[in-house]
């Protein structure tokens, strides 16, 4: 999740465990400033250094997100917290609950978003990425961000900061469980509407759109091709929009051996597609921004003379939406169905979808070529 949620989780679980200890010398704004600081900690991985633009992309949310290396750390954090404030010298049980309680928290809220978080490093590498959560979304943040800003202005503890706190705790969840359980409408409904032209997608991901929790991405893969699901969670048929892909995959004869690709095709659990630019090949993460402008894109191999070799990779900006996205994603939103005008090359109906089951290509029994015979088109 975003910065500022992290803050006000860690900061609104502070008060709640240390806010009212010892009282006077301590209280609310104290606990809400360690807490938002400790909640805040596992995000400082973005400032270790990386081999290379893939590396930093696929190894955040790595160690500082272990729920293992958070129980291994919390009795140094703890202790140095009661040895270094006098206030919390009689209160080290409720410390460290504190710090471990503000670490998991944000690696468990991460893991509700699609991006990935390796929750429980180093015993198990595969990253944890639900996508019941957008990264930022208001709806969430704002009880906690309520309570965070009335603890900060209170010095002493009080029975309706008690309640403040632990309401906005109860609504930020109570969210977050409305979330998982509309991430699975959003999945059958779109399995409902495959089932009627009669595709089996070979794995399906829901993922809510921008900023909300009503309005949904479903990305189905089918073979060469991947399919961009938009429904609300509510209403007919009729309010369902879907945009049919290329994956590219025959691109991967290319890629044999290539590190940063295989790297980006593990992490993105298979949701990915390839792209030829110019005399460079790109790999592009399905599961985050829109398309066609996702969020991370890299170029991994470049034609040189008749040969496709790896290159040093490298991170491809892309625009992010304007307000046409923005008019689009209201009106879908409130059931006025509207095409993404970015999309609208590639809107598909039923009929369309009937006859592209039959004229795809199943991409596990590609064969891969040799990268030293394989040429771009």
């Amino acid at each position: 999740m975003d910065t500022l949620t992290q803050f006000v989780l860690g900061a609104s679980i502070g008060v709640a465990v240390l806010g009212r200890r010892p009282g006077r010398s301590w209280g609310p704004r104290r606990a809400a400033i360690a807490g938002g600081l400790l909640g805040s900690l596992p995000d400082l991985d973005v400032l270790m250094p990386s081999r290379d633009a893939v590396d930093a992309f696929v190894s955040h949310r790595g160690f500082s997100h272990s729920l293992l290396v958070h129980a291994m750390v919390t009795p140094i954090i703890g202790e140095a917290m009661t040895r270094f404030i006098a206030a919390l010298r009689q209160q080290r049980p409720a410390t460290y609950a504190a710090v471990f309680l503000c670490l998991t928290t944000h690696a468990l809220l991460d893991g509700l978003t699609v991006y990935g978080t390796k929750l429980l490093w180093p015993l198990v590498m595969e990253p944890y990425g639900v996508g019941s959560v957008f990264i930022i979304d208001v709806l969430y943040t704002l009880p906690l961000l309520v309570a965070a800003i009335w603890a900060l202005c209170l010095r002493q503890w009080s029975r309706r900061m008690g309640v403040v706190v632990g309401l906005a705790l109860a609504l930020s969840s109570a969210y977050q469980a409305w979330c998982f359980g509309a991430q699975q409408i959003a999945t059958a409904r779109a399995e409902a509407v495959l089932r009627r032209p009669g595709i089996t997608a070979d794995r399906m991901l829901a993922i809510p759109t921008p900023f909300n929790s009503y309005f949904w991405r479903v990305i189905a893969l089918h073979g060469d091709r991947y399919l961009n699901i938009y429904l609300p969670l509510f209403g007919g048929p009729e309010r369902i929009s879907i945009y049919d892909y290329p994956r590219n995959l025959d691109l991967e004869a290319c890629l044999d051996g290539n590190g940063a690709f295989e790297r980006l095709a593990w992490f993105s659990r298979g949701y990915y597609r390839l792209d030829q630019r110019g005399d460079e090949i790109t790999v592009s993460d399905l599961r985050m921004g829109l398309t066609p402008d996702y969020v991370f894109q890299y170029a991994v191999a470049q034609q040189i003379g008749d040969r496709v070799q790896a290159m040093a990779p490298r991170r491809i900006f892309s625009p992010r939406g304007g307000w046409d996205d923005i008019e689009w994603l209201l009106a879908n939103m409130t059931h006025t169905r509207s095409v993404r005008a970015r999309e609208g090359a590639a809107l598909v109906g039923m009929a369309a979808l009937t006859g592209a089951r039959h004229n795809t290509t199943d991409h596990k029994t590609m064969e891969l070529g040799n990268s030293s015979t394989c040429k771009l088109r």
